[in-house]
């Protein structure tokens, strides 16, 4: 069993800002395999979508508790589900990367992302795998907590599509093949380009 975790924001009003591309993400995936979003079990806080690859089972989940407190989601899914750390893979935005750009990592810090510090802090380990979505960092004297609260440009459109296309294909590799062939494949800048 795998558990593919897509970071964002709950609710109407978070609808498409950059901090939700975690969101977008298993979107794209729970629509590529055809699963239906329903209720997580036992009053964790999140919605999930069940679907399998070959014989093995995949739990798609968004966390309804806002961004700085996924960890205490994550955690219930991983007790309850009998998740290993190393068959969970954690989907976020990344403000130091260009749009369209990836970045995974099987272990390591938060990066100042507060929904990565609260998943470590529950799972008591930095050692989980995670695919950072760039979501670019704007004008840098905008406020950073409005930009990634803020609504992708019309510009941006054509590349966020391509860039959750990419991310999705990302995470589909990550079931078939483990994290590994992930980082050789998406690491490198020239992939986005």
């Amino acid at each position: 069993m795998k558990l593919i975790v897509g970071l964002g924001n709950p609710g109407r009003s978070y609808d498409g800002p950059r901090h939700n591309i975690g969101f977008e993400v298993v979107n794209a995936l729970a629509t590529r395999r055809g699963a239906e979003w329903e209720a997580a079990p036992r009053g964790i806080e999140a919605l999930v979508a069940k679907a399998s690859v070959g014989v093995a089972g995949i739990i798609l989940a968004k966390p309804l508790t806002f961004m700085n407190l996924s960890g205490a989601a994550v955690a219930g899914l991983v007790q309850f589900y009998k998740i290993g750390v190393e068959d969970l893979l954690v989907v976020v935005d990344d403000v130091h990367l260009e749009l369209k750009r990836l970045r995974t990592r099987v272990t390591g810090s938060a990066g100042g992302h507060n929904g990565l510090k609260s998943i470590s802090e529950s799972l008591g380990t930095q050692d989980f795998s995670r695919l950072r979505v760039g979501v670019g960092r704007g004008d840098a004297r905008r406020d950073l907590a409005d930009h990634v609260l803020g609504r992708f440009e019309r510009a941006e459109r054509e590349n966020l599509d391509e860039a959750i296309g990419r991310a999705a294909d990302a995470a589909e590799l990550f079931l078939a093949e483990g994290i590994g062939p992930v980082m050789n494949r998406y690491n490198r800048k020239e992939d986005a380009e």
